[in-house]
């Protein structure tokens, strides 16, 4: 039985756990699919699909990309890449810029060029400390929310048309990334002492099941021309718990306690306590994978052995 294609989208940031994640679902769902990676990148995330991807390199112009989207022809752009960093020092705010807010709007103006108007962007809740409308937690978020303002000029004088999905905590088996469950499964094998910070502050967890259904979501939303502009929605769990409860709960799955040392380490500079909850839901979509549940999976499939 043959697959019926629905059409090609481009993504950036398929190198990264979710963008490996979301390239595995539209190949799934029939889609033809093209990643945008820099030069130089690996693909070991997605290296056993490499044979069903059309793979784009970029070198840093805006003519590469403009010749990449002509190319690609994508009827959808996802673009998840970013340089994430919690804090800052100077030599990174370069990266950063260019990472954040050149190369995205870079992708603007190439998709504009060659006719392409929607778009899928990954965004974070930490733009939004403290529950408010806009206030960075850091350089990053901050870079994130220059692109948003930039993004507007185009919204204005283009057809283009976005969704912006505001990302919490992601998490999921192979994940690569040295996150909170990456650093509880090393724990747990190796029985070395981690210093925490007396772990007060509330973890939102969004497995990347459901993350990647968010952004499907979000790309039928502006297929079927249901966006005018841009629309932000949150990819929240809706059901934050204190960093404490969460270990407790990894401990009670994995059925031994963990040498954590907890207020071994102090917060960081504007520690997120409450993760932001003042979005309006994306149409459709909600958590399905429990936190239980997406726990005891990936402790069920050796990764903490």
């Amino acid at each position: 039985m043959r697959t019926v294609v629905k059409g090609t989208v481009l993504v950036t940031g398929a190198t990264g756990f979710v963008g490996s994640h979301l390239v595995r679902r539209l190949l799934a769902d029939g889609w033809r699919v093209h990643l945008l990676i820099r030069a130089g990148s690996p693909l070991k995330l997605v290296a056993e699909l490499e044979t069903r991807l059309t793979v784009h390199r970029y070198h840093g112009t805006a003519e590469d990309l403009a010749a990449i989207v002509r190319q690609a022809a994508p009827d959808l752009v996802y673009h998840l890449a970013s340089l994430f960093l919690a804090q800052h020092r100077p030599e990174d705010i370069e990266p950063l810029i260019c990472s954040n807010v050149l190369f995205p709007v870079q992708l603007l103006e190439a998709m504009t060029a060659n006719g392409c108007h929607r778009l899928v962007n990954a965004g974070t809740s930490w733009q939004h400390y403290q529950n408010r409308g806009y206030s960075p937690v850091n350089l990053y978020a901050a870079s994130k929310q220059a692109f948003e303002v930039l993004m507007q000029y185009y919204l204005e004088t283009t057809p283009l048309r976005v969704v912006t999905l505001k990302l919490f905590d992601t998490y999921g088996p192979g994940d690569p990334r040295p996150k909170l469950i990456k650093l509880l499964n090393t724990v747990a094998r190796q029985s070395t002492l981690l210093a925490m910070s007396p772990g007060e502050q509330l973890i939102d967890l969004v497995h990347i099941d459901d993350v990647v259904e968010a952004f499907v979501l979000a790309g039928e939303r502006l297929l079927d021309s249901l966006v005018e502009g841009h629309e932000s929605f949150p990819v929240s769990s809706a059901r934050p718990l204190p960093l404490r409860e969460l270990a407790a709960l990894y401990e009670k799955i994995l059925g031994k306690k963990l040498p954590l040392e907890w207020g071994g380490r102090p917060y960081r500079p504007r520690e997120v306590m409450v993760p932001w909850n003042d979005g309006r839901p994306l149409p459709g979509w909600r958590p399905r994978v429990g936190l239980e549940q997406g726990l005891a999976s990936i402790i069920e499939s050796g990764e903490n052995c």
